[in-house]
């Protein structure tokens, strides 16, 4: 005779069918969000909120904190003791964005911040006023500097690394873009017009929210046109999609990759190492600051230079233009 089992029954045996059936399975792993007590769509926002960059510098910064004794939760003697260590080996930049990133790394746990505290205060006080807090400048590469390198990179015996170097130089001093988007521009970013080119740039340091901004570079006369030499090294490389500037390999041929922004450091420091100068003294920036430079000297208005160049304020602008003002400043003998 069949057994008729209770309702109690029947839920029990339900049950423990259902984690016979739940131990056979891979236990699985709740999202880091979920973990962090935030939803996985909201930890992902969050992780948005920061550039690739930033997130990169701020890891390599507590790396460096871990790997020096620093733990987090840190007390502020401790913070306080590392500063002081780093002082003799570090720029006073490079210390107040480690100290940054310890700060962010306590908020992020809900953690009392040593940064706060009036002893880590006072030590960075005493390291400003120690070391000082000027930051190297580098040299900028202004128009007869740039004219100069191309001279030389013309005598360069790879024709498909000679097009990518001129269209490098040009199209960096003339669009005055920072490294990083200098390699992110894509062909799918360029517009052709009659009288010069615009170039689109989806997110940029200052923009992080992405709203995106674009950067016309006009016609030039001869050869030092970089809407022609950009026109020539898109033809000769065959780029027809995807990135625009990319590595060429020592038997000339482009790469599929597109250019790191340390590369544009090495293409501006070969150049300026062919007619003599000091590679030390000059790096990818240069390009930018060359063009803010130039433009200073041929007297276009601050406003004027911040449409090209992306710069949200005339704070940072003003150390290019302030050296070619005091340079302008007549004798009162």
């Amino acid at each position: 005779m069949k057994k008729i089992r209770t309702p109690q029954e029947g839920a029990g045996a339900a049950l423990s069918a259902r984690s016979t059936a739940t131990s056979n399975r891979t236990p699985q792993t709740p999202p880091e969000g979920v973990l962090s007590g935030f939803s996985a769509s909201a930890e992902q926002f969050i992780a948005a909120s920061q550039s690739a960059a930033t997130k990169r510098a701020y890891a390599s910064d507590l790396k460096h904190f871990f790997a020096n004794g620093g733990a987090i939760p840190s007390s502020s003697a401790a913070l306080a003791e590392y500063l002081a260590r780093c002082a003799k080996k570090l720029s006073v930049a490079t210390l107040e964005r480690r100290l940054t990133a310890i700060h962010k790394a306590h908020l992020e746990k809900s953690l009392q911040s040593p940064a706060r505290s009036e002893t880590v205060k006072r030590v960075m006080q005493g390291i400003r006023r120690t070391l000082g807090t000027k930051q190297r400048q580098v040299q900028p590469m202004v128009k007869d500097d740039l004219l100069a390198a191309l001279v030389m990179i013309d005598q360069q015996k790879k024709p498909v690394k000679t097009a990518r170097d001129r269209a490098l130089l040009l199209v960096g001093f003339a669009s005055a873009m920072r490294r990083s988007e200098l390699v992110a521009v894509r062909v799918e970013h360029l517009t052709h017009l009659p009288n010069g080119l615009e170039i689109f740039l989806p997110s940029s340091k200052t923009d992080q929210e992405a709203q995106g901004r674009t950067v016309f570079i006009p016609h030039a006369n001869g050869e030092r046109c970089p809407v022609r030499a950009l026109a020539h090294w898109l033809e000769i490389s065959g780029i027809n999609e995807g990135f625009v500037f990319r590595a060429v390999s020592r038997h000339d041929r482009v790469a599929r990759r597109g250019l790191s922004a340390q590369s544009v450091a090495l293409v501006v420091k070969a150049s300026v190492e062919r007619v003599g100068g000091d590679a030390k003294k000059v790096s990818g920036h240069s390009l930018r600051a060359g063009y803010c430079t130039s433009a200073a000297e041929k007297g276009l208005q601050p406003w004027q230079i911040r449409e090209q160049t992306g710069h949200k304020s005339d704070v940072t602008l003003a150390k290019y233009i302030r050296p070619v003002a005091r340079r302008k400043i007549p004798s009162l003998l």
